[in-house]
């Protein structure tokens, strides 16, 4: 008998609730009456809110300008930053909604709105946006991606900030010393990897995500390699990561782990990845655009490119979806009026170009999209025009999952580290992964028809 994964991981939160509730409540400066179900109040449009940040640390700076910018604008509403790093926030909005202390609004990106929402968590926003001066502002499909990614109803539940893409990033300076072409193909790829390795002077050729964030970046190498061009197959309800051909990508890519890559990659989430890259002696990285500044700071813009992901034998690209991000207004909050003003205000022309510019991504308001910054940026020229110009097909990740936050991270990042550690076949670890996703959807067609 298969157990739900949505029971199991409740419970598991309702275990842990006692023991973090009032350390919850006590952190955030709530009364610890906002949580799930919670209907709130639109408030007076005046006080305080508190915001809470997706990517804290990384992108801390930059929300403090945005926020400085909007209490300028609105002196009579003050904003509380709360800065979470990205690998712990899932867990604090769970528990926060079961217990009490949620924000009046939080990053929420795709990956994460369908467990949000499912709790009844997340104030519904297509009514505030058709009624907004950024109504007709927004792209259309970031727009459109958030709302498949609410679940089957097609409701709004976070506003767009930014689209990202996936980026293989390669040390020019190091590929022309060695005589390498361009890692433009998969073959170039491996073949760059091995030659640019050097062990014993602590010279690498690749550095391997095997933290924090490992699955989608080891489905966007599997899925780049095998070319196959759908999560599920023609059913709609047997996802295809198992599929002998993205098993065999899986065993060549975590076969280089320790034979190009540092030891260290086993445990590195993407900054711990980013940072090491950037010491210099590595000569490819998979991230995505939000990285690229970090990467001007280390080498200046003339030593490195950011490029679309390499090719396959077909010459077509494929990649997986990387998740439009955006902010969400909690139900819970007991002043939606002023919540909302930040919302809209922060996803304006001039406050979404900073912010974008700043975190190297693409902009989701319109007018911020065609501001100059975007085409001198080469990665995101590069990746804006991949999407747009028919060379790439997207793979669409199930963010629209309940437990896809869950299966895609804390289920399954330890078994892909004994793949790398070869404690587990590239075939049992995509099985696994095959049965949890396949149990998962069938739950979420019988609930949505």
């Amino acid at each position: 008998m298969k157990i739900s994964i949505r029971r199991s991981r409740r419970a598991a939160i309702a275990v842990a609730l006692g023991s973090v509730l009032a350390l919850t409540a006590t952190a955030c400066g709530d009364d610890g009456s906002g949580s799930g179900g919670d209907k709130g109040d639109e408030g007076s449009g005046k006080g305080k809110i508190v915001f809470w940040d997706n990517n804290g640390g990384v992108r801390t700076d930059i929300w403090k300008e945005v926020i400085a910018d909007f209490e300028k604008a609105n002196p009579s509403i003050d904003v509380e930053y709360v800065g979470i790093a990205s690998t712990e926030y899932q867990s604090k909005v769970d528990t926060a909604i079961q217990g009490g202390g949620l924000p009046d609004v939080g990053g929420v990106g795709a990956a994460m709105i369908a467990a949000i929402a499912a709790q009844n968590a997340l104030e519904p926003l297509d009514d505030r946006l058709a009624k907004s001066s950024l109504n007709g502002k927004l792209n259309e499909d970031m727009v459109k991606s958030l709302k498949a990614a609410g679940g089957a109803d097609d409701t709004l539940y976070s506003i767009p900030t930014s689209a990202n893409n996936g980026v293989l990033y390669y040390r020019t300076d190091l590929f022309e010393k060695a005589g390498l072409a361009e890692p433009t193909t998969w073959d170039n790829f491996y073949k760059a990897a091995d030659k640019l390795t050097n062990a014993g002077k602590n010279e690498f050729g690749y550095t391997i995500r095997g933290g924090a964030g490992s699955i989608a970046q080891a489905l966007d190498a599997m899925y780049g390699q095998s070319g196959i061009t759908s999560f599920w197959d023609a059913s709609g309800e047997k996802t295809t990561v198992n599929d002998p051909k993205n098993v065999e990508a899986l065993e060549k890519y975590a076969a280089l782990f320790k034979k190009v890559t540092p030891a260290a990659d086993l445990n590195n989430d993407f900054t711990k990845m980013v940072a090491q890259w950037d010491s210099g002696t590595i000569g490819m990285l998979n991230h995505n655009l939000g990285s690229y500044q970090d990467h001007v700071k280390a080498f200046g813009a003339d030593k490195f490119r950011g490029i679309p992901q390499p090719v396959g034998p077909s010459g077509k690209r494929v990649q997986v979806s990387n998740p439009v991000d955006g902010l969400g207004l909690f139900q819970s909050s007991k002043n939606k009026e002023a919540a909302w003003k930040f919302i809209e205000f922060a996803t304006s022309h001039a406050e979404n170009s900073k912010f974008n510019e700043s975190a190297g991504q693409v902009p989701a308001n319109t007018d911020a999209a065609k501001d100059p910054w975007v085409s001198e940026a080469e990665p995101t020229k590069l990746a804006a025009a991949a999407l747009s110009d028919g060379s790439t097909t997207i793979v669409q990740l199930p963010y629209y999952l309940p437990d896809w936050g869950t299966i895609s991270k804390s289920d399954n990042e330890p078994n892909f580290q004994k793949v790398l550690l070869g404690k587990m076949s590239a075939k049992e670890f995509l099985d696994t992964l095959a049965e949890q996703l396949n149990t998962a959807q069938a739950e979420w067609s019988e609930q949505n028809g």
